[in-house]
């Protein structure tokens, strides 16, 4: 089913399943035009987008258990002034996504960073001040939105209590006890080691239905495509600037899952979900920086991220014993589902099913309906098909 998805587009594919039955299974897709950039191998570096928010979240549920800080504590708490009714939203409300705060990435400022024009490092501070310029959604916990400034605000809350970067954090309390040797919270375009080349339609191949201002990636040309991986996540943040592969993502969530990284009671915490839609039983439901859905095979935990040139899945059991990534080496049509042909979407929710259901150790079922892409990108969530935004992003 990689391949298929490749056939159908895709200029790379990474899976990992490991089912707890023994030793994992690891592969690698990749279109021909793609080999002359990179030989891509199941061991590369690859950019996580959103899957940032789960490392995020054990950060300040680590600092929970330190009682440095609580889940109820008031964004002013440590950013005072800083966050619009910041006396009543919490941390747990910018965590699960009910602040009601607007989601900076739909702001036009950020729109040629994202391209890979605009190469400033961005900040924390700087991240939430572009999203709190808008007026927000709804009142403080009424309803859940996804909005990467609550993370952009969180990451704020980490430096401010810690008075350490989020590289930092990431690399002393998650990479280094945990001896996941490639992965880092990115704060430029630099990469480490043997990593992923992320690739987008270039503006002329770009499909029509896509917005002028989106069409044109920054970055070196290839076979009717643009090389994005040389370009900056920073604006990324502490929503989704994180760099790590299939095998660190693995151990990090047995680890998280095993409760080596959090104490009990703030795993429990975290695995406290609020519904992502009202009056829709099916949908995922969301808990501190982490998903809980059920799938054709099972339920599982996950998060899924999007970022120019890369996709991904991570998803676990609840003990982390079993453990599965989906990565896919461009975005845009996840972003635009309904510019791209039918038949990528269709191959992507195979692999994702397919993928989910060996992790469960159990047989596919066929996809029927309509196929969604659900990968969670800088202007959408979606979780296993299911649409969970409770607003669309305005067109460019």
């Amino acid at each position: 089913m990689a391949r298929k998805l490749v056939a159908a587009g895709a200029p790379g594919v990474i899976v990992r399943v490991d089912d707890g039955g023994g030793r994992a299974v690891e592969f690698a897709e990749q279109a021909p035009w793609t080999t002359k950039d990179h030989r891509l191998g199941a061991a590369d570096e690859f950019r996580m987008g959103s899957n940032t928010k789960t490392m995020m979240a054990t950060l300040v549920l680590q600092l929970v258990g330190e009682d440095k800080l609580a889940l109820t504590d008031p964004v002013d708490k440590w950013l005072p002034g800083h966050v619009p009714n910041g006396h009543a939203i919490t941390l747990r409300m910018l965590l699960n996504h009910t602040s009601g705060l607007f989601d900076y990435t739909e702001d036009t400022t950020l729109w040629p960073s994202i391209l890979g024009k605009d190469h400033r490092a961005w900040t924390s501070a700087q991240l939430l001040a572009v999203g709190v310029k808008h007026d927000p959604l709804f009142a403080p916990g009424t309803k859940w939105s996804y909005s990467n400034t609550n993370y952009a605000a969180v990451g704020a809350v980490l430096e401010k209590v810690t008075g350490k970067s989020l590289a930092g954090l990431v690399r002393d309390r998650i990479a280094r006890p945990l001896g996941l040797k490639h992965t880092s919270f990115a704060t430029g375009s630099a990469w480490r080691g043997p990593h992923a080349r992320g690739y987008e339609p270039d503006a002329t191949h770009m499909p029509p239905g896509v917005p002028a201002d989106a069409r044109d990636y920054a970055g070196t040309h290839r076979a009717g495509h643009v090389d994005v991986s040389d370009n900056s996540p920073s604006w990324a943040g502490a929503a989704g600037a994180v760099v790590s592969t299939a095998r660190d993502w693995d151990r990090f969530y047995t680890a998280l899952m095993s409760g080596k990284l959090l104490p009990a009671a703030q795993l429990a915490q975290m695995r406290t979900t609020v519904p992502t839609v009202p009056g829709r039983p099916d949908a995922p439901g969301y808990g501190l920086g982490i998903f809980t859905a059920a799938t054709p095979c099972g339920t599982v935990w996950a998060h899924e991220g999007g970022i120019p040139g890369y996709l991904s899945i991570n998803a676990t059991d609840p003990t982390g014993n079993r453990t599965a990534s989906v990565l896919v080496s461009t975005e845009a049509y996840s972003e635009y589902p309904g510019a791209f042909p039918r038949e990528i979407a269709k191959a992507d929710q195979e692999l994702k099913i397919a993928t989910i259901c060996a992790m469960l150790d159990q047989p596919a079922p066929p996809v029927v309906g309509r196929p969604t892409t659900s990968w969670p990108s800088w202007r959408r969530a979606q979780v296993f098909g299911v649409g969970v935004r409770s607003r669309t992003a305005p067109s460019a």
